[in-house]
């Protein structure tokens, strides 16, 4: 069974690139049974023996029923080359390309937030996308008010790093932090256009 953490994960991917992929309509919603009017004891004045078997049941059942659905749609977008994952963590691009401030938004409407690799194995997972589409994405660093000191936006220490040769070498004029696309990583202004690549 999916652990809560990995479904909301994997619902924010599908939220997230839904309307790049949407077609058709959306399923018909299946509804629970009611509950009824409860006392203030918290009993159902119209209790049912075996009611709460019945609705325990059910609720297996649509919870096995949408693990079957996210297992498909998340063999639909590996197939379409949309997520990858490394460590835990899932990494999805929209495909779209946007400032590092309209990145950061689209990320965190969406319940993620700017990839952001902390080691070899999340750099390849985003390095996968900036290959794919042949262009440069940001990553979920910025400098910080010493000039070409980097850090990560909840304002920790970068513990990994993977600078292409000279790089850093903006001196406080680059603040944000782009992917090439053999995965080192540059100092960049924040206005440029690049790859939404958002984690989960």
């Amino acid at each position: 069974m999916l652990s809560p953490r990995l479904f909301h994960k994997i619902l924010g991917v599908a939220f997230f690139l839904f309307p790049c992929c949407a077609e058709g309509k959306p399923a018909g919603n299946r509804l629970l049974p009611s509950f009824g009017h409860l006392l203030e004891d918290g009993r159902d004045e119209g209790f049912i023996p075996g009611f709460l078997l019945l609705v325990d049941n059910e609720v297996k059942d649509v919870i096995r029923q949408l693990e079957h659905r996210i297992s498909r749609l998340e063999g639909v977008l590996r197939f379409k080359k949309m997520i990858t994952e490394s460590g835990g963590k899932i990494f999805a691009t929209n495909g779209k390309k946007a400032d590092f401030d309209t990145t950061m938004k689209k990320c965190k409407e969406v319940g993620g937030s700017v990839a952001t690799p902390r080691n070899p194995g999340e750099n390849d997972a985003i390095l996968y996308f900036v290959k794919s589409s042949n262009t440069y994405a940001y990553l979920g660093m910025k400098e910080s008010l010493i000039p070409g000191k980097f850090q990560f936006l909840d304002g920790t220490e970068l513990s990994y790093t993977n600078w292409h040769l000279n790089e850093p070498s903006g001196k406080g004029e680059e603040e944000c932090v782009e992917m090439y696309t053999d995965g080192t990583w540059n100092d960049k202004r924040c206005n440029q256009n690049r790859l939404i690549v958002c984690q989960f």
